[in-house]
Protein backbone atom coordinates (compact mmCIF):
# COMPACT_ATOMS: atom_id res chain seq x y z
CA UNK A 1 0.00 0.00 0.00
CA UNK A 2 0.65 3.65 -0.39
CA UNK A 3 0.51 4.91 3.04
CA UNK A 4 1.10 8.47 4.16
CA UNK A 5 1.69 9.96 7.57
CA UNK A 6 0.73 13.53 8.73
CA UNK A 7 2.67 14.19 11.85
CA UNK A 8 6.63 13.66 11.57
CA UNK A 9 7.62 13.74 15.63
CA UNK A 10 8.60 10.11 17.21
CA UNK A 11 5.91 8.87 16.34
CA UNK A 12 5.74 9.38 13.09
CA UNK A 13 9.21 8.78 12.62
CA UNK A 14 8.45 5.31 13.96
CA UNK A 15 5.59 4.30 11.83
CA UNK A 16 7.21 5.22 8.31
CA UNK A 17 10.64 3.02 9.56
CA UNK A 18 7.60 0.25 10.17
CA UNK A 19 5.12 0.38 7.26
CA UNK A 20 8.75 0.42 5.19
CA UNK A 21 9.69 -2.40 6.87
CA UNK A 22 6.54 -4.63 6.58
CA UNK A 23 6.55 -3.62 2.73
CA UNK A 24 4.97 -0.46 2.40
CA UNK A 25 5.62 2.91 0.20
CA UNK A 26 5.34 6.12 2.24
CA UNK A 27 5.47 8.39 -0.39
CA UNK A 28 3.90 11.71 1.84
CA UNK A 29 5.03 12.79 5.17
CA UNK A 30 2.98 16.08 6.53
CA UNK A 31 4.52 18.49 8.74
CA UNK A 32 4.42 22.02 8.96
CA UNK A 33 7.42 22.60 10.50
CA UNK A 34 9.68 19.95 10.80
CA UNK A 35 13.04 20.23 8.46
CA UNK A 36 13.16 16.67 8.29
CA UNK A 37 14.23 15.65 4.58
CA UNK A 38 11.49 12.64 4.45
CA UNK A 39 8.70 15.52 4.79
CA UNK A 40 7.15 16.29 1.45
CA UNK A 41 4.12 18.79 2.64
CA UNK A 42 3.22 21.35 4.75
CA UNK A 43 -0.30 20.33 4.98
CA UNK A 44 -2.62 17.83 3.32
CA UNK A 45 -3.16 18.67 0.05
CA UNK A 46 -4.99 16.48 -3.06
CA UNK A 47 -2.16 17.34 -5.19
CA UNK A 48 0.65 15.94 -3.15
CA UNK A 49 -1.28 12.62 -1.60
CA UNK A 50 -1.40 9.58 -4.16
CA UNK A 51 -2.16 7.56 -1.21
CA UNK A 52 -3.84 4.65 -0.11
CA UNK A 53 -4.37 5.58 3.32
CA UNK A 54 -2.84 8.23 5.55
CA UNK A 55 -1.69 7.46 9.64
CA UNK A 56 -2.62 11.05 11.21
CA UNK A 57 -0.38 11.82 14.79
CA UNK A 58 -1.09 15.59 14.26
CA UNK A 59 -2.38 17.70 16.34
CA UNK A 60 -5.87 17.90 18.10
CA UNK A 61 -6.82 21.55 16.35
CA UNK A 62 -5.81 20.66 12.93
CA UNK A 63 -7.57 17.09 13.41
CA UNK A 64 -11.27 17.93 11.62
CA UNK A 65 -9.54 19.99 9.06
CA UNK A 66 -7.48 17.13 8.07
CA UNK A 67 -10.28 14.63 7.69
CA UNK A 68 -12.50 17.15 6.02
CA UNK A 69 -9.55 16.81 3.52
CA UNK A 70 -9.35 13.13 3.33
CA UNK A 71 -12.84 13.59 2.77
CA UNK A 72 -12.36 15.52 0.11
CA UNK A 73 -9.52 13.00 -1.93
CA UNK A 74 -11.44 9.57 -0.82
CA UNK A 75 -8.48 8.92 1.80
CA UNK A 76 -9.02 6.43 4.21
CA UNK A 77 -7.34 7.37 7.64
CA UNK A 78 -5.89 5.81 10.61
CA UNK A 79 -6.14 8.95 13.15
CA UNK A 80 -3.77 8.62 16.26
CA UNK A 81 -4.30 12.35 17.26
CA UNK A 82 -5.40 12.37 20.90
CA UNK A 83 -7.02 15.31 22.64
CA UNK A 84 -9.78 15.88 19.77
CA UNK A 85 -12.90 13.60 21.42
CA UNK A 86 -14.92 16.69 22.35
CA UNK A 87 -14.89 16.79 17.96
CA UNK A 88 -16.19 13.23 17.77
CA UNK A 89 -19.76 13.85 16.19
CA UNK A 90 -18.41 16.35 14.16
CA UNK A 91 -15.51 14.01 12.82
CA UNK A 92 -17.61 11.21 12.34
CA UNK A 93 -20.43 13.14 10.78
CA UNK A 94 -17.04 14.31 7.92
CA UNK A 95 -16.54 10.29 7.89
CA UNK A 96 -20.20 9.19 7.14
CA UNK A 97 -21.10 12.09 4.19
CA UNK A 98 -17.65 11.25 2.49
CA UNK A 99 -17.78 7.68 2.28
CA UNK A 100 -14.26 7.12 3.33
CA UNK A 101 -13.20 4.67 6.14
CA UNK A 102 -11.28 5.96 9.39
CA UNK A 103 -10.34 4.30 12.25
CA UNK A 104 -9.04 6.16 15.93
CA UNK A 105 -7.80 5.40 18.58
CA UNK A 106 -6.11 6.72 22.16
CA UNK A 107 -3.47 4.01 21.92
CA UNK A 108 -2.73 1.57 18.82
CA UNK A 109 -0.49 -0.63 21.12
CA UNK A 110 -2.12 -4.62 20.50
CA UNK A 111 -0.39 -5.07 23.76
CA UNK A 112 -2.36 -2.12 25.20
CA UNK A 113 -5.75 -3.30 23.09
CA UNK A 114 -5.49 -6.85 24.68
CA UNK A 115 -4.97 -5.32 28.37
CA UNK A 116 -8.19 -3.53 27.69
CA UNK A 117 -9.99 -7.18 26.83
CA UNK A 118 -8.22 -8.75 29.88
CA UNK A 119 -9.44 -6.04 32.18
CA UNK A 120 -13.31 -6.54 30.80
CA UNK A 121 -13.18 -9.63 32.12
CA UNK A 122 -11.69 -8.74 34.98
CA UNK A 123 -14.33 -6.01 35.38
CA UNK A 124 -16.98 -8.93 34.99
CA UNK A 125 -14.79 -10.79 37.41
CA UNK A 126 -14.31 -7.99 40.27
CA UNK A 127 -18.58 -6.86 39.93
CA UNK A 128 -19.32 -9.71 41.95
CA UNK A 129 -17.12 -8.80 44.88
CA UNK A 130 -17.76 -5.35 46.33
CA UNK A 131 -15.18 -5.50 48.93
CA UNK A 132 -12.35 -4.65 46.30
CA UNK A 133 -12.34 -1.43 46.10
CA UNK A 134 -10.69 -0.48 42.71
CA UNK A 135 -7.96 2.63 41.16
CA UNK A 136 -5.91 3.13 38.45
CA UNK A 137 -2.76 4.78 38.21
CA UNK A 138 -0.34 5.19 35.11
CA UNK A 139 3.21 6.88 34.56
CA UNK A 140 4.28 8.73 31.26
CA UNK A 141 7.22 10.64 30.37
CA UNK A 142 8.35 13.95 30.88
CA UNK A 143 7.11 15.53 27.05
CA UNK A 144 3.60 13.53 27.87
CA UNK A 145 1.53 16.75 26.94
CA UNK A 146 -1.74 15.17 28.56
CA UNK A 147 -2.53 13.92 31.84
CA UNK A 148 -4.73 11.85 32.34
CA UNK A 149 -3.69 9.90 28.92
CA UNK A 150 -6.81 8.91 26.62
CA UNK A 151 -5.45 5.35 27.16
CA UNK A 152 -6.18 5.80 30.99
CA UNK A 153 -9.57 7.55 29.84
CA UNK A 154 -10.37 4.23 27.47
CA UNK A 155 -9.19 2.02 31.03
CA UNK A 156 -11.48 3.97 33.78
CA UNK A 157 -14.20 4.12 30.71
CA UNK A 158 -13.98 -0.01 30.57
CA UNK A 159 -14.24 -0.54 34.43
CA UNK A 160 -17.45 2.14 35.28
CA UNK A 161 -18.84 -0.61 31.92
CA UNK A 162 -18.39 -3.19 34.19
CA UNK A 163 -18.44 -2.75 37.42
CA UNK A 164 -22.02 -1.95 39.44
CA UNK A 165 -20.84 -0.12 42.31
CA UNK A 166 -18.53 3.12 40.20
CA UNK A 167 -20.52 5.37 38.19
CA UNK A 168 -17.81 7.90 37.69
CA UNK A 169 -14.41 9.00 36.95
CA UNK A 170 -11.87 11.39 39.04
CA UNK A 171 -8.70 12.67 38.13
CA UNK A 172 -5.79 14.51 39.76
CA UNK A 173 -5.54 15.68 43.19
CA UNK A 174 -8.13 15.28 45.81
CA UNK A 175 -8.31 17.15 48.73
CA UNK A 176 -11.78 15.51 50.01
CA UNK A 177 -12.37 11.76 50.52
CA UNK A 178 -13.91 10.21 47.31
CA UNK A 179 -17.31 8.89 47.39
CA UNK A 180 -17.66 5.16 46.86
CA UNK A 181 -19.07 5.39 43.58
CA UNK A 182 -16.13 7.14 42.32
CA UNK A 183 -12.96 5.73 40.11
CA UNK A 184 -9.76 8.05 40.82
CA UNK A 185 -7.24 7.98 37.93
CA UNK A 186 -4.05 9.14 38.55
CA UNK A 187 -0.88 10.00 36.64
CA UNK A 188 2.61 10.99 36.97
CA UNK A 189 5.15 12.00 34.74
CA UNK A 190 8.46 12.23 34.43
CA UNK A 191 12.18 10.33 33.03
CA UNK A 192 11.44 8.49 29.71
CA UNK A 193 8.95 6.10 30.30
CA UNK A 194 6.98 5.23 27.25
CA UNK A 195 4.12 3.79 29.29
CA UNK A 196 2.66 2.11 32.13
CA UNK A 197 -0.55 1.43 33.63
CA UNK A 198 -2.03 -0.33 36.73
CA UNK A 199 -5.44 -1.44 37.36
CA UNK A 200 -5.11 -2.09 41.40
CA UNK A 201 -8.21 -3.91 42.93
CA UNK A 202 -7.72 -3.23 46.98
CA UNK A 203 -9.70 -4.94 49.71
CA UNK A 204 -9.17 -5.55 54.03
CA UNK A 205 -7.16 -8.53 53.12
CA UNK A 206 -5.04 -8.59 49.64
CA UNK A 207 -4.54 -6.37 46.66
CA UNK A 208 -4.76 -7.73 42.76
CA UNK A 209 -2.59 -5.26 40.30
CA UNK A 210 -3.08 -6.08 36.76
CA UNK A 211 -0.23 -3.81 35.10
CA UNK A 212 0.90 -2.70 31.38
CA UNK A 213 4.29 -1.90 30.41
CA UNK A 214 5.38 -0.37 27.23
CA UNK A 215 9.05 -1.46 26.65
CA UNK A 216 9.34 1.14 23.89
CA UNK A 217 6.87 2.94 21.26
CA UNK A 218 7.43 0.47 18.73
CA UNK A 219 4.32 -1.27 19.55
CA UNK A 220 2.32 1.64 18.93
CA UNK A 221 3.54 2.21 15.66
CA UNK A 222 3.16 -1.58 14.70
CA UNK A 223 -0.40 -1.42 15.96
CA UNK A 224 -1.43 1.77 13.78
CA UNK A 225 0.21 0.18 10.25
CA UNK A 226 -1.83 -2.47 10.82
CA UNK A 227 -4.56 -0.57 11.47
CA UNK A 228 -3.89 1.52 8.18
CA UNK A 229 -4.03 -2.02 6.84
CA UNK A 230 -7.22 -3.20 8.34
CA UNK A 231 -9.11 0.35 7.28
CA UNK A 232 -7.64 0.02 3.48
CA UNK A 233 -11.07 -1.07 1.71
CA UNK A 234 -13.81 -0.55 4.39
CA UNK A 235 -15.98 2.63 4.82
CA UNK A 236 -17.24 4.01 7.80
CA UNK A 237 -16.34 5.14 11.22
CA UNK A 238 -14.37 2.85 13.57
CA UNK A 239 -12.67 2.48 16.52
CA UNK A 240 -9.40 0.16 17.10
CA UNK A 241 -12.17 -2.44 19.20
CA UNK A 242 -14.17 -2.95 15.87
CA UNK A 243 -10.31 -4.19 14.76
CA UNK A 244 -9.48 -5.98 18.07
CA UNK A 245 -12.95 -7.95 17.83
CA UNK A 246 -12.14 -8.88 13.83
CA UNK A 247 -8.70 -10.58 14.61
CA UNK A 248 -9.80 -12.38 17.66
CA UNK A 249 -12.90 -13.36 15.41
CA UNK A 250 -10.85 -14.12 13.10
CA UNK A 251 -12.29 -11.95 10.17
Amino acid sequence: MRIGIAGYGKMGILIRQTALARGHDVPVVVDPVSTAEEVTARKPSSTSMPLDVIIDFSEPQVLVDNVKRYGEMNLAAVVGTTGWYDKMDQVAAVVEKSGIGLIWSGNFSLGVNLFFHILKAAGRLMNRFPQYDVMVHEYHHRHKSESPSGTEHMIGDILINALDRKSSTVSGLLNRRIENSELHISSTRGGSIPGAHQVIFDSDVDTIILEHTARNRQGFAEGAVIAAEWIYGRKGFYNIEHMMQSIIGGE
